[in-house]
């Protein structure tokens, strides 16, 4: 099951999500899953026309469901925009009587009074009824009243004669609070202000500050028609383009004492000095990163032994390469996106409209929100890579193009090479450039040659940064028939296939410089081999400079920085490995190239 709180500020969708004044969201939904009796069964026996399905009746299970201990909560649909201070929603609770133990806001339509078309016949409702897209739950005396007998009896009851719920949940809490009036108590209209198809919530406002929360929840969603459609969408819009960083500040903090790990980051910040010319890395290093995992839908691949994930990570100038890297790589992927809340709404938006991005939901992309001057290149690795299902990982830039058929070979060399039988190897996929923005990409390694041999393509950074690629032997390659093994050298940063619980990229190198270096370091540490494969490869395409790689070419300080960062992970090898650290600590030592 999954739980779909987390799409707020994605898509109006239909789902909900409790939240309780003792624990966060989050720790509700964890503590829900790891329950050992799911809670689908207990409503399955229901028959529901409404699109939610199975889970727009798990509300009535809640009281069941949630901790004992759990007195209060706010169960929300996620098709709902909040436009003031949900403590106000929370007060609420001090109105109840003794009696009362359902907060909910009464149906802003005539659809339980059944005059909306001929032969229609809902559920039973107190009057105009409720609607259940807002909800305050005294769950102490749901219990005390046995709410699980008293809904299951009335749901029984009336699918006697009634073949469906219609509206989901909500038609069985109205037809129990006919039933058991007293049970309810009516909030103010303002806080469910319902945009469905017949709607009559015009009524129930004035101007835009009255609003508390709107609540769209018509099928149609964003696309529904009424009087003042266009402002809810708008103010919809504009929440999902904030700025998400603004409601992370300790000024509108929860009154919570901070956990030790944030203690603990707040001690390494208040050392910082801001005169350090380095500042600015100091404080990348340190910034911890919103992030929404899974941000569009995702349907993970069966499991399989010798499946890989290609893992890599873009920014918003990089979009255009996810088409055409669908085309090229038609197995699973893991992308880290480092995007504001606006891009992320462009994002969203580019995915719906492009028929390739759509149907590939074994694409799982990652959004990490932008925050600080440069580009967080290692941690968008390692949440990528954190996230990957299957046994093993490409690990590949954005820009890059893997032959078409290296998804297939990879699969067949990892079975072929027994890495699963605890063999520690790296498998090279050697990288080549072109510097022409339309070119035929080729179908297979003769291919690849003669276009090689022909000028229109080269080995990777073959100009700029041989030490970088040289150690994969590209004159062996040529000729190789069977994966051969090369030595690690200083600088060298190939693209590999490792298994995915590899060591993480170090955090600390954030913008232009030496972030796969360090890793490939780790990676020869612990001992991978490092095997190059004799028909793989990828080509990277041409793009404008990114903003830190100029930095690195024009500022002598951005280099300082760098080659600071590169003497610190010197100490950490030799304080990690001992003896065994001579090398890297023999060959990193003079100052090098860029990466």
């Amino acid at each position: 099951m999954r739980w779909p709180g987390a799409s707020w500020r994605r898509s109006s969708t239909h789902g909900w999500c409790p939240l309780s004044g003792s624990a966060s969201t989050t720790l509700m939904s964890s503590r829900l899953m790891a329950r050992p009796s799911p809670p689908q069964p207990q409503v399955s026996w229901i028959p529901n026309k409404h699109y939610s399905g199975l889970y727009g009746l798990m509300k009535l299970v809640l009281p069941g469901v949630l901790p004992p201990d759990l007195v209060r909560v706010i169960v929300l649909d996620t098709d709902v925009t909040f436009a003031s201070d949900i403590a106000e929603l929370w007060a609420l609770f001090a109105h109840f009587s003794d009696e009362q133990v359902i907060g909910l806001v009464e149906n802003q339509s005539d659809w339980y009074l059944g005059n909306l078309w001929r032969n229609h016949r809902p559920w039973p409702a107190l009057g105009r009824g409720f609607n259940t897209g807002v909800i305050l739950l005294r769950l102490d005396r749901l219990r005390q009243t046995g709410w699980e007998q008293m809904w299951k009896l009335t749901a029984t009851q009336e699918l006697v004669t009634l073949p469906a719920t219609s509206l989901a949940d909500q038609d069985i809490f109205n037809a129990v609070i006919k039933g058991h009036p007293g049970l309810v108590q009516p909030l103010p209209c303002v806080w469910n202000v319902q945009l469905s198809d017949h709607t009559l919530a015009e009524r129930c406002y004035l101007e835009a500050a009255d609003l508390k929360v709107i609540h769209w929840n018509s099928p149609k969603k964003l696309r529904v028609k009424n009087k003042h459609v266009e402002f809810f969408r708008n103010l919809y819009l504009t929440f999902l383009e904030y700025d998400g960083n603004l409601l992370r500040r300790g000024l509108f903090g929860c009154p919570s004492p901070p956990s030790p790990e944030a203690e603990q980051l707040q001690r390494a910040l208040a050392q910082l000095n801001e005169e350090d010319v380095c500042f600015e890395f100091r404080q990348q290093q340190l910034t911890v990163h919103r992030v929404h995992l899974t941000f569009l839908p995702h349907e993970p691949p069966l499991s399989q032994p010798h499946d890989v994930t290609l893992v890599a990570h873009l920014s918003m100038d990089r979009l255009q390469m996810l088409e055409v890297l669908c085309r090229h790589w038609p197995g699973p992927m893991s992308l880290a996106l480092y995007l504001t809340d606006a891009e992320a709404q462009q994002f969203l938006r580019f995915v719906e409209a492009s028929v390739v991005l759509s149907a590939r939901l074994d694409v799982a992309y990652h959004v990490v929100y932008r925050e600080g001057p440069l580009y967080p290149i290692n941690q968008l690795r390692n949440v990528a890579l954190a996230q990957v299902l299957t046994p093993y990982v490409f690990l590949s830039d954005i820009d890059f193009l893997p032959s078409y058929s290296l998804y297939d070979y990879l699969r067949a060399s990892i079975w072929q090479l027994e890495l699963g039988r605890g063999r520690k190897a790296a498998l090279v996929v050697p990288a080549f450039e072109t510097l022409h923005y339309h070119f035929t990409f080729p179908s297979s390694k003769a291919e690849l040659l003669a276009l090689l041999d022909a000028g229109s393509l080269s080995t990777f950074r073959y100009h700029e940064w041989p030490r970088g690629y040289e150690p994969t032997d590209y004159a062996r390659w040529r000729e190789a028939q069977a994966p051969y093994r090369v030595q690690w050298v200083a600088d060298y940063e190939p693209y590999v296939v490792v298994p995915r619980d590899c060591p993480r990229y170090d955090p600390r190198f954030v913008g232009f410089g030496w972030n796969k270096v360090a890793h490939i370091v780790e990676l020869d540490a612990q001992e991978y081999e490092l095997l190059v494969l004799p028909e793989a490869f990828t080509i990277h395409l041409p793009h404008t400079p990114s903003l830190d790689i100029s930095r690195f070419r024009s500022n002598p300080t951005y280099r300082e920085c760098l080659q600071a960062l590169k003497d610190e992970f010197h100490q950490d090898l030799s304080r990690r490995y001992g003896a065994a650290a001579v090398k890297y600590l023999t060959a990193l030592q003079q100052p090098r190239g860029p990466t």
